[in-house]
């Protein structure tokens, strides 16, 4: 087939890898394929705005084509009325014209086989070898071992505090051999031992959360085979478990007093060295196999709760209903469980006393009231099926990572087509023909303000990484006499090389630096900058665009409208100014789309900036602070964006920009320029002039510095010319000749001009900080926290989804179990099903509230910054909205866990098993929320409430009951919140029974309200002071969420 001109031979590979379905793609191309894209171009009814159609693609105007307000421009076609054509109508428009034709047919043409040659293919997945690869993996493991060896530290540290605590609280000295309730404290304290090897593993889930987006991108661009990542993770994690076990064993078994022969301590280090990696396994599984850190989280509490209830603990096994008796056997902690128990109590010790009605041996005695087999090949039994678990776990984790892709598959961002969609009300939206011109006016009138800033200086403390290779210096100068200013209506430029201090200068200006050192004059309108009136009348873009994901734009924009603008704005003019930002910006085809998640869901990168310009817009600021606008965006996104820049200064605002190697049309947008030097100094600031000319001429002038090329970008020849081995070849120091020049001297006058205040005007005075009162504060706090947590089904859906599940659970494993009160053990039994019932739904609810708090806390730091609101209504705001979630998710698990496990139907006890379970759901939420609100990170907030779920597990009454508790702990039960609440069910179910029970030791048995007393240490008329308390927790921790939230800041910059 004959070739166009100018067209490479499309039957082969590497054309086709050339050719796009949109004639957008054709950039780059030869000239003649520029020709038929004007002849294509008229074809359809459009011309391009250059003579020269190479220049109309160099200079980006092509992607205005696709643009709503811009495409009618380049109409050409008069005898059509022009209508707006989108990108899918120009791809079959391509497919009809006839070279679409031609290339179709091109390509339906097998390619023959005799052109290529069988070298240039590639028949292996991977380019190096697989040992080479597992090297590679290795070293990166350890890498990341070692980056991440905080966590590793902490987590020894845990190990280490939490053995001298159980030594301790089940120290030798009040630990006894007599009867079966002895055995059962001893059961006690290996049964925390397995849960302290189960939950110590739980940090690996979030970890192997962080690194999956990575590992995804790499394995499906065939980085290196799956196992070279699995086996790594593993093997180099083996050493530290087995630290952490010998730890554990060395500091507990000889404390408490286990069986003293040697044989019995090295099986209880094997056994539980073996809970460690079967438990490790699981969580990477679990982690692999969720691939989303609230479905994860729940997903491994479900496991948890799963494997915990049916270990054979909780409910013996020969208790567990015939529906459930299967799962003991595929319970990892039963093997372990049965393991540590039979190595204990068949030594000698227990197995040469007789048990408390001298029928058979102490030791089987507490076998079987455990329902534990007593054969000694029981414990090897239980070894290998651990050994067995860890193998099928680790293999599937490795075939979950192999098969399974990321949650939710490709970014899903909303284009501009789909936009059009969710426009809800058609009549608002505006077309506009070519821009917005200079005197575009808004609802809302404002004070045009103008900046000065003279010898601005910033310092930071020196780095230890300076000062290791010899500074001497205490202080690091960022910026160094900086001098300028921006005025109303000019849109000026920040530029310099990466490290020259662009946003450094823009944070120091809009007084968001949260340390170092700052020196030198800034006013505005000639008097002294305050930070606290500044923060009402400007405005700040940041570069990451962090806004509320659950929200819509229009939401977005109404909560940052009436937050900020005066409260002598009416509602209804507030509505208007917000319907007028969102034409402005063009954000009317986007109203009802959701904000959503950064390049996973929700808009796309170029409308969240967008969305961000107006978001400070339309808080009616006099002066904005936009850094780096344009980053990220491919050249049709950033027009647009520049546009509404330009549309913004034209309203007579000062806007001020970073910018960083744009192209020629983004750079000549700018009026004005001020270009700093690595160091922080300044070497231009100034007028821009027509095609860039001023800017142009004042660097030209200096000798030895080379002329631009034709059609070279200035922007470009500026930074090239400037720079630090420029400096070096022309001998001369580009700050010194800029203060030299006459240029500088203009400035100088500039700036003492404007800090003058200008006759009749006065200096920023508002009555109040914020512009809404704080009762106002917290009612738009809630408002949109309640939008976000209706529209949050992974958060909200999730839990409620788990809490049902464990009501079910928790029902049919102990169905009717109230009912039974014939022996001692029947308690133990309800005291651990309600330690359950309580334990994994709050430490579920705390583990899923983190993540959500964390992402909000970033969106709070910025909007606190921006004056929008106190910490304090919105810490409110907060706390607020979990209490209706709460309540209906405590609503149907009491009713259904009351209900199928059999307790009195009476008034009062079932008031009070709804009023506990409802405080110990809300304390656990809120305690979750006091841990992000007081550290750093969410990862950090994760393991120390980790650390804590280990304490609350030790003193709930469960694992040892109050009684026995050596008396320099006895103080921990007071201040332990679930020890409360078992003390609160158990007693509100059982202090008022006469019931007589079987108790070891005890002839004729005793009653439940005196056992429960005298075993446990509850006091059946203490319900009034446990009320009180657990309210006192549940707002205790709340109220250190809310300080946490107001005082701590822990975003530097």
């Amino acid at each position: 087939m004959r070739q166009p001109p100018g067209f490479p031979d499309t039957r082969h590979p590497n054309a086709i890898c050339k050719l796009t379905k949109a004639i957008y793609g054709l950039k780059q191309a030869p000239r003649a394929w520029f020709e038929r894209i004007r002849n294509a171009l008229l074809n359809w009814g459009f011309q391009n705005a250059c003579s020269d159609i190479s220049l109309f693609f160099l200079r980006t105007k092509h992607i205005l084509l696709n643009s709503r307000k811009d495409q009618e421009q380049y109409w050409a076609d008069r005898s059509k009325p022009y209508r707006y054509m989108t990108v899918t109508e120009f791809v079959n428009k391509f497919k009809e014209f006839y070279v679409g034709v031609e290339l179709k047919k091109d390509l339906s043409m097998p390619f023959d086989k005799s052109k290529g040659h069988k070298a240039a293919l590639v028949f292996q997945n991977y380019s190096v070898r697989k040992m080479q690869l597992l090297r590679a993996c290795f070293d990166k493991e350890w890498l990341l071992i070692r980056r991440n060896s905080f966590v590793y530290i902490f987590r020894s540290c845990q190990i280490v505090f939490l053995s001298v605590t159980t030594a301790t609280v089940f120290f030798r000295t009040t630990m006894h051999q007599n009867n079966e309730n002895d055995g059962a404290v001893y059961v006690g304290a290996l049964l925390f031992s397995v849960l302290n090897m189960m939950f110590s593993g739980f940090s690996e889930l979030g970890l192997i959360m962080q690194r999956l987006p990575v590992f995804y991108k790499q394995r499906d661009m065939l980085f290196h085979p799956v196992w070279t990542y699995t086996v790594p993770n593993f093997l180099l994690a083996v050493p530290r478990m087995v630290l952490e076990t010998i730890i554990w064993v060395s500091v507990t078994y000889y404390t408490i007093g286990y069986a003293p022969e040697a044989s019995r301590f090295l099986k209880q280090i094997l056994l539980l060295f073996l809970t460690q990696i079967m438990a490790a396994g699981l969580y990477k599984t679990n982690a692999s196999v969720c691939r989303s850190v609230i479905i994860a989280n729940t997903g491994g509490a479900l496991m948890i709760l799963l494997i915990f209830l049916l270990a054979g603990f909780l409910i013996p096994r020969n208790e567990i209903p015939n529906m459930w008796s299967w799962s003991l056997w595929i319970s990892p902690m039963s093997y372990s469980y049965i393991g540590l128990v039979l190595n204990e109590m068949s030594a000698p010790r227990w197995m040469d006393k007789r048990s408390s009605d001298g029928s058979t041996s102490l030791g089987l005695a507490i076998l079987k009231v455990n329902g534990i087999f007593p054969e000694a090949k029981w414990y090897w039994i239980s070894a290998a099926a651990i050994v067995g678990l860890a193998v099928a776990y680790h293999v599937l984790f490795t075939l979950s990572l192999m098969y399974l892709n990321p949650l939710g598959g490709k970014h899903a961002t909303i284009t501009e087509e789909e936009g059009g969609e969710v426009e809800t009300d058609t009549n608002k939206r505006k077309e506009s023909t070519a821009g917005v011109g200079p005197d575009r006016g808004m609802v809302l009138p404002f004070t045009p303000l103008a900046m000065s800033f003279d010898s601005v200086n910033y310092y930071v403390d020196m780095p230890n990484e300076m000062k290791e290779q010899g500074v001497t210096d205490d202080r690091l100068q960022l910026l160094k006499d900086v001098t300028g200013a921006f005025r109303p209506g000019v849109l000026t430029a920040l530029m310099g090389v990466s490290g020259a201090g662009k946003t450094t200068l823009m944070d120091v200006l809009a007084g968001r630096k949260t340390g170092g050192c700052i020196e030198g004059d800034i006013s505005i309108s000639g008097y002294p900058k305050k930070q606290e009136t500044f923060a009402r009348i400007s405005g700040y873009c940041e570069q990451t665009d962090i806004h509320s994901p659950q929200v819509t734009v229009y939401e977005s924009l109404v909560f940052s409208a009436f937050l900020r603008l005066p409260k002598e704005v009416s509602h209804r003019e507030k509505q208007l100014f917000v319907e007028e930002v969102m034409d402005l910006v063009e954000l009317n085809n986007l109203r009802d789309a959701i904000v959503g998640i950064p390049g996973v869901t929700g808009l796309s990168t170029e409308q969240r900036k967008r969305l961000t310009i107006a978001v400070e817009l339309v808080a009616n600021p006099s002066i904005i602070f936009m850094d780096e606008p344009t980053s990220g965006l491919d050249a049709r996104a950033a027009a647009i964006v520049m546009r509404t820049v330009r549309n913004t200064v034209d309203t007579g605002r000062t806007v001020v920009c970073t910018i960083h190697q744009p192209s020629i049309d983004i750079f000549e947008a700018f009026d004005e320029l001020l270009l700093l030097k690595r160091g922080g100094q300044v070497i231009y600031s100034g007028p821009l002039g027509r095609h860039s000319q001023r800017i142009i001429e004042f660097f030209e002038e200096i000798e030895g510095v080379p002329k631009i090329r034709d059609k070279q970008n200035p922007a470009a020849w500026m930074l090239e010319v400037t720079s630090i081995a420029a400096e070096v070849r022309l001998g001369i120091d580009f700050a010194e000749h800029y203060k030299a020049s006459s240029l500088y001297q203009r400035n100088k006058e500039l700036v003492q001009e404007l800090s003058k205040p200008p006759e009749g005007a006065n200096d920023l005075y508002f009555e109040s900080q914020y512009a809404e009162s704080t009762w106002g504060q917290f009612k738009y706090c809630l408002w949109r926290n309640w939008w976000s947590y209706w529209r949050s089904p992974a958060h909200n859906l999730v839990r409620f989804f788990f809490t049902l599940i464990t009501a079910f659970l928790m029902g049919t494993i102990f169905w009717q179990f109230g009912k039974r009160r014939k022996s001692w053990n029947d308690l133990r039994v309800i005291v651990g099903a309600m330690f359950a019932a309580v334990q994994f739904v709050g430490v579920n609810n705390c583990a899923t509230i983190q993540p959500v708090v964390g992402v909000d806390r970033i969106v709070f730091y910025r909007e606190k910054a921006a004056g929008i609101y106190s910490g304090l209504p919105y810490a409110i705001a907060q706390v607020v909205i979990e209490i209706p979630y709460v309540l209906l998710q405590c609503t149907y698990y009491s009713t259904l866990v009351y209900s199928m496990i059999g307790f009195e139907w009476t008034a009062p006890k079932f008031f009070w098993f709804y009023f506990i379970c409802f405080f110990s759901f809300l304390y656990y939420t809120y305690f979750g929320m006091m841990f992000v609100a007081i550290t750093p990170t969410t990862q950090l907030a994760t393991i120390l409430t980790g650390s804590f779920y280990g304490l609350f597990n030790l003193f709930s009454g469960f694992m040892i009951p109050r009684q026995r508790i050596p008396k320099w702990w006895s103080w921990y039960c007071w201040i332990c919140p679930v020890s409360w609440t078992i003390y609160g069910l158990i007693v509100s179910q059982y202090g008022d029974l006469e019931d007589r029970i079987e108790v070891p030791g005890v002839e004729n048995g005793q009653p439940i309200k005196e056992f429960i007393l005298s075993y446990f240490g509850y006091d059946p008329n203490f319900m009034g002071p446990i009320a009180a308390v657990l309210v006192g927790f549940t707002v205790f921790y709340a109220f250190m969420f809310a300080f946490g939230i107001q005082f701590l800041n822990f975003q530097t910059r």
